[in-house]
Parts: C-alpha cells; sequence; structure tokens
C-alpha cells in the first residue's frame, strides 16, 4: 500500500529534528514543524482512512459510485485546508501532489483503473479531483 502522504510529511520532520540535534542544520532553517502541525496532520490523516474504507468497500463499483469517493475524500480535505486551527499550515504544491497521488494510487491498489475512469470521463488521470478540489 502506498504511503500516506502525512507518514512522509512525518518523516520529513523527523529527519529535519535529528539534523538540528545533531548542529547539521540551523534551528531557524527548519521548518517543517510549522508546516505540519499535528492538527493539521491527524485531520488529513481522518480524511484518508475514511477514504480508504470507502474504498475498500466497493465492490465492482460503477463510475459514479467511484467518483462519489473521490468527491467525499476532497471535500473531506478541503475543510481540513480551509480550517483556521492549524495556524496557517495548508497544503502547498507538493502536498497536492502528494495528496492527489494517493487517491490515485489507492484506488489503483483497490482494482480501479484510473486511467480508463478518467478517459471515460473525458479528462486526464491527473485531473480526477478537479471538479471538487479547492487546495
Amino acid at each position: 500500500m502506498a504511503n500516506r502522504p502525512t507518514e512522509n510529511w512525518r518523516a520529513w520532520m523527523a529527519e529535519e529534528a535529528r539534523a538540528v540535534a545533531a548542529g547539521t542544520l540551523d534551528p531557524e532553517c527548519a521548518g517543517a514543524a510549522e508546516m505540519y502541525p499535528e492538527s493539521l496532520l491527524q485531520a488529513t490523516d481522518a480524511a484518508l482512512e475514511a477514504y480508504e474504507s470507502d474504498v475498500r468497500a466497493l465492490r465492482e463499483p460503477s463510475d459514479a459510485e467511484v467518483f462519489g469517493v473521490i468527491e467525499k475524500v476532497v471535500l473531506a480535505l478541503n475543510a481540513v485546508d480551509e480550517n483556521d486551527s492549524h495556524g496557517g499550515a495548508c497544503y502547498c504544491t507538493d502536498e497536492r501532489e502528494q495528496l492527489c497521488e494517493y487517491i490515485d494510487a489507492t484506488l489503483g491498489e483497490h482494482g480501479v483503473d484510473v486511467a480508463a475512469l478518467a478517459a471515460r470521463r473525458g479528462i486526464n488521470r491527473a485531473e480526477i479531483t478537479d471538479d471538487w478540489r479547492d487546495w
């Protein structure tokens, strides 16, 4: 199973903390903890856990059912990104790309041919979240 983006973000934070502790990174140059406050990580994990559960529940789904699951996770991630309780932290370009790749990969791991799904809708597979995505 693909790593959740939050796992990658936590790993980067830990790596950065080790570098600060070792003296190889100036603490003023360490920004991962500010980019990924625990409230953002937890809310993102909750949205992705629900998405994973929804994808696992799909059984020979119609395109509409798959897009319904995509819409649901994207709207949940929109709510996380727009929440002011994260101290100004939000999804930036790299995070957005990781989230989109994770949505795609999770579908693929559960038997959804994402390229074919997108083609039937007349879009590129990279656009499967675009109808709902604010981040």
